[in-house]
């Protein structure tokens, strides 16, 4: 039997996104958002949902633009940070040593220290309620390219953190349980 938790905002895995864009003055501004993921394969898509009090929200409606960088485990503390300071009161590249890259391909920044990175046009938004869906256009994906090579899958080399909303943490991936489009053949129709 299953106990019910109600309507809340709890699904796994949840990601940690990290969104970039410029501000009106052209300033680099991050900021970690976990509502989010691919909404649509052609043309190649991914949402995040914002509350439209962050300064991110602004800034994706006025560039057009956004990035999205995923951090690998050791960067937890920036990425929190990210998360939990405002673009409004603080510059979080220069609080946290990291580097703002400038997209070659959108009118946005990226997290250079981070291993994977997502480059959108916005393509449209949606109001929701309380938080705003951005779909964006992919444009890019990038990588760091010693992660690469080598036989094992390019998650196990990133090392991408996970969040859990119904306890606030952050977790690791961890090992692969069997393959995609195979463990399911195993069953035969009765």
């Amino acid at each position: 039997m299953k106990k019910s938790l109600g309507a809340k905002t709890i699904t796994y895995p949840t990601p940690v996104f990290v969104v970039g864009t410029y501000d009106a003055e052209g300033k680099p501004n991050v900021m970690t958002a976990a509502w989010g993921g691919i909404s649509c394969s052609d043309p190649p898509c991914i949402s995040i949902s914002l509350r439209e009090a962050t300064y991110t929200y602004h800034s994706i409606l006025e560039s057009k633009a956004f990035t999205i960088s995923i951090p690998a485990e050791d960067h937890v503390q920036e990425a929190d940070y990210f998360g939990i300071a405002s673009g409004r009161d603080v510059d979080k590249f220069q609080a946290t040593g990291l580097t703002p890259v400038k997209s070659e391909v959108v009118n946005a920044p990226y997290v250079g220290e981070f291993p994977f990175v997502v480059e959108c046009e916005l393509l449209q938004h949606v109001k929701i309620g309380l938080h705003t869906q951005f779909i964006g256009e992919i444009k890019d994906v990038k990588v760091d390219e010693s992660l690469t090579e080598g036989d094992n899958s390019l998650i196990e080399r990133i090392k991408p953190l996970i969040y859990t909303p119904d306890y606030p943490a952050y977790y690791g991936v961890g090992e692969m349980v069997e393959r995609a489009f195979s463990a399911g053949r195993q069953i035969k129709p009765g």
